[in-house]
């Protein structure tokens, strides 16, 4: 467990500090770096222990963009530091740059973008649990307390949503909306999205859970005290189902960033020049590309260390609540 929360409070420190952390603005382009390498870092110079510094890059074929690193022109790395884009974590000063995971085909900085893109990943899927387990509770609570036609009516619509395959379910939503949304919009639309089809698989385990805990006795004890309806199910019924939820929770987690990337992925959610983790792999359906510049897998790895993350933490939880 302390590995998946160590590897979550990480991400989650980079997408809250973003604009400390990154040496760059997201959207700054350098037409003449397009796809330069991972800038190494050195601590020894001439046999000698100093401070990290790093060396310049000069592009010798424009066509295959190959770089070759001039040592001849150093550039001392500077930590807590003004640069031209503000304060931050760290900088080099011109004629260097240092880009940690390299740059992309206009040039702009991986690093910087993936720990941008972390804000619009991680709070599409932190938002997204939020709607989707409050609908969820709510439409599941309601069902199984009050029974009848209410819970005939509502059960009917979730296994309609059930019987949708989700994906194309999800892109034919996205279709309803135009493709020149602003940036924050689209952001909106697909929290909008994931929440509308997350929240059917949980009402109906709510539901079931419900229906066995309104037979307790503290719930008919509230009941006789006259209790209200609303009452009895956030303050009796619906405590009672906290552990499930919050396990049911991280496990629900890494679907919504993959769903978030997925559609970023086709183009159809989070649009340049606004990272995210899945519109960042969108050169990665090239695999000529991959193969010369591996490094704009990067976002790849970040959506498998937190996907990853986020299912152990789950199973750990599965596993104490069992």
């Amino acid at each position: 467990m302390k590995f998946s929360l160590s590897i979550i409070g990480f991400f989650l420190f980079l997408a809250i500090f973003a604009d400390f952390i990154a040496p760059y603005p997201y959207d700054l382009q350098s037409r003449t770096t397009p796809y330069h390498p991972p800038t190494r870092i050195h601590l020894l110079k001439e046999g000698r222990l100093t401070f990290p510094y790093v060396n310049l890059y000069v592009m010798e074929n424009p066509v295959f963009k190959s770089y070759r690193e001039d040592t001849s022109t150093s550039c001392r790395i500077k930590f807590f530091t003004n640069t031209p884009y503000g304060f931050k974590l760290f900088g080099v000063e011109k004629p260097c740059k240092i880009h940690l995971l390299g740059a992309d085909k206009l040039g702009r900085d991986i690093f910087s973008r993936l720990v941008y893109g972390s804000r619009v990943s991680m709070l599409v899927g932190f938002v997204g649990v939020m709607v989707t387990f409050l609908i969820g509770s709510f439409v599941g609570g309601i069902s199984g307390y009050l029974g009848g036609k209410v819970d005939t009516f509502l059960m009917r619509l979730v296994e309609v949503l059930l019987a949708i395959p989700t994906f194309y379910l999800m892109l034919s939503l996205r279709s309803v909306f135009p493709l020149t949304m602003e940036s924050f919009e689209v952001f909106l639309m697909v929290i909008f999205i994931i929440s509308f089809l997350g929240w059917a698989g949980l009402a109906r385990v709510i539901r079931g859970m419900v229906l066995s805990i309104r037979e307790k006795e503290f719930v008919q004890s509230a009941k006789t005290y006259g209790a209200g309806t609303l009452r009895i199910i956030f303050r009796h019924i619906l405590p009672n189902t906290y552990y499930y939820l919050v396990v049911s929770a991280t496990l629900s987690f890494p679907g919504y960033i993959l769903a978030e990337s997925a559609l970023s992925f086709l183009g159809l959610g989070i649009q340049e020049p606004q990272p995210s983790w899945g519109n960042m792999l969108s050169d990665a359906r090239n695999v000529n590309l991959i193969s010369a510049y591996p490094w704009i897998l990067s976002p790849g790895v970040a959506i498998f260390l937190v996907v990853m993350s986020f299912n152990l933490l789950g199973d750990e939880l599965l596993r104490r609540y069992k």
